[in-house]
């Protein structure tokens, strides 16, 4: 806000909650009144994502690019887009945007700007989507009354989608001033629900009227017009989102393995979570390695591979509980050589033992170290959090006798690779082994349940069963109480219609179940594939029998097969009393995917 005396002379203010911060406690619209000047400065998640995108695509491909730069137009980049294989990129990432990019079918860039604009309360409640789609699509003749009308919605095939588009009827259809037009269009932009744009209502028709429309075309524009106070697009502001929508689509298109390590050092942000951003790069060929005390660093980074490519490596931030500050002691102190133990790391980085607990829970001696779980969070037992002299001077010595001399071998019971799995899920928030379904498919073939790519290759008509863990729940308040979900299986994605009258009858299924069965309709319309629900049931218990399960694949079990051939030497410090010797795993006995939830 800028005034032309000092701010505090005016204005209570107060220190913010951020550091170095301060706010007034003015309403925007009562500074409004007031004339002060103001101004709205919004923040991005993709803005910030695409920087890091940028940054690594220079530092490891040596390719400098910037949203100015990036290539226009590129056939590659919107043939993506047209298939909707947009996972994680900017405003057409969400279910509505995805349904509806294989029917507008962006080809160039205000393809895209009308994409962005279209899939907006305001344009779908003023019927303005299905008449476009039609038009483009050639199913429905565009007609202008007049000239002027032309000139006006030409671009868009004589829909208005964008609020300039709405002054510029105004003006040059019904004879509306220059200063009653800015007044229609800041009733356009309050969202507010409030009627504002009605009150315009009368003027307009009878202003079209009056420069020659037949009536019934002027109340259909302002029936349309009056959906903006909905929620309706500038096109200014349309067209800057479609070229972050771009580049980040032109980013996952042609550097996926730097699209998501920028997306995961993002986080939070967006409709996916990290597991499903992980499985997306995989699909699209990009190598995932884990979390690794001697490789990994906070952020995700890239690390080189054989055949020339990049590998996304998972960083410490993806560990969940550990510290910034412990992440970064220990990359500082592996610079020298990387480590050789758990006792090594603890004494030359000097974090807490609690910390090292949250990486050997997420798995994170595995890769260099060949420690598993359960034999890492074995060793850190005996670890103290004020290592003294004497002890560290003892250790030393221990190293040069024979360890199996002194200490006795404790054989420890390795973990189901279901339990791996429920592990992955609870401290790292996805997982690189096998998908939790498919520890349960055969069980689900028994119950005639599909998967969801056969769901979603199925015909038309077909009605079936299919199952999956639920990802994304979303309720707009344009859909008149229809509720839209995303679940997941080993297989891909499955899209899912849940109406009013299902919603509300299964409404602790919808909302409350991490995995569910949906037995419904295929609705088929071109490439856009939706399984109408007309039952659903809650799957979690079977989710939650995962952990006890064995897969088909063998799991790493630690340096040279301890598990099979009994444990390593162990610190002495490290032996357990009786009472500790339990299985610390046994209390869990389930995978909790946190769904991303929209209203």
């Amino acid at each position: 806000m800028l005034t032309q005396d000092r701010l505090d002379e005016l204005v209570p203010i107060e220190p913010a909650a951020m550091e170095d911060r301060q706010i007034i406690e003015w309403d925007k619209d009562d500074i409004d009144i007031l004339k002060f000047m103001k101004m709205d400065v919004l923040g991005l998640g993709m803005l910030s994502c695409m920087k890091r995108g940028f940054d690594l695509l220079e530092e490891h491909k040596g390719i400098k690019k910037d949203l100015a730069t990036i290539p226009p137009e590129d056939p590659r980049t919107y043939a993506m887009i047209r298939r909707a294989d947009t996972l994680g990129t900017f405003q057409i990432e969400s279910r509505a945007q995805m349904s509806m990019l294989p029917r507008i079918k962006p080809r160039t860039f205000y393809d895209l700007v009308i994409e962005v604009a279209i899939v907006r309360p305001g344009p779908i409640q003023g019927d303005m989507v299905h008449p476009y789609l039609r038009r483009r699509e050639g199913k429905e003749k565009v007609h202008y009354p007049k000239p002027e009308l032309e000139k006006v919605l030409g671009k868009t095939l004589g829909v208005p989608l964008f609020q300039e588009q709405a002054m510029r009827v105004a003006i040059e259809c019904a004879g509306f001033t220059a200063g009653e037009a800015d007044q229609l269009r800041r009733a356009m932009a309050t969202f507010k629900h409030t009627g504002g744009v009605s009150k315009f209502g009368e003027k307009l028709i009878n202003g079209m009227i009056a420069n020659g429309y037949e009536r019934d075309f002027a109340e259909k524009t302002f029936s349309q017009l009056e959906g903006f106070g909905s929620y309706g697009f500038p096109e200014s502001h349309a067209a800057s989102f479609a070229l972050i929508a771009y580049a980040s689509s032109w980013l996952k298109c042609w550097h996926p393995d730097v699209f998501c390590a920028a997306l995961l050092n993002a986080q939070p942000m967006g409709f996916y979570a990290p597991a499903q951003i992980v499985r997306d790069a995989r699909q699209h060929g990009v190598e995932i390695r884990p979390v690794c005390i001697n490789a990994s660093r906070w952020d995700c980074t890239l690390e080189p591979t054989d055949d020339g490519r990049f590998a996304v490596r998972l960083g410490f931030r993806m560990v969940k509980g550990l510290a910034n500050k412990h992440g970064a002691a220990i990359v500082a102190a592996r610079e020298d050589q990387p480590f050789q133990s758990i006792d090594d790391l603890w004494r030359r980085a000097s974090v807490p033992s609690a910390s090292l607990v949250q990486l050997a829970e997420a798995d994170a001696f595995q890769p260099s170290l060949k420690m598993a779980r359960r034999e890492a969070l074995w060793a850190i037992e005996g670890l103290r959090d004020e290592p003294l002299p004497l002890f560290a001077a003892a250790a030393a010595r221990e190293q040069t006798v024979i360890p199996e001399a002194l200490e006795p071998v404790v054989a420890l019971k390795p973990m189901t690779s279901g339990g791996e799995v429920v592990e992955d899920y609870s401290h790292v928030g996805l997982t690189l082994r096998a998908h939790p379904l498919s520890f349960l498919r055969d069980d689900l073939k028994k119950r005639r349940i599909v998967t969801c790519e056969d769901a979603m290759n199925a015909r038309d008509g077909k009605w079936l069963e299919a199952a999956g863990l639920v990802l994304v729940r979303q309720r707009p308040g344009s859909a008149k109480g229809v509720m839209f979900i995303t679940i997941e299986d080993e297989t891909g994605h499955a899209n899912l219609v849940v109406w009013v009258k299902i919603f509300e009858k299964y409404r602790r299924v919808v909302l409350g179940a991490g995995m569910i069965g949906v037995y419904g309709k295929i609705q088929r319309e071109g490439e856009v594939v939706h399984l109408v629900a007309h039952r659903l049931t809650d799957l979690s218990g079977e989710l939650a029998s995962v952990g006890s399960r064995e897969g088909a694949f063998p799991l790493p079990h630690g340096r040279g097969d301890e598990f099979h051939h009994g444990s390593p030497t162990l610190d002495p410090r490290g032996l357990p009393k009786v009472r500790d010797i339990v299985d610390p795993y046994g209390h869990i006995d389930h995978i909790k995917v946190k769904t991303r939830d929209f209203r």
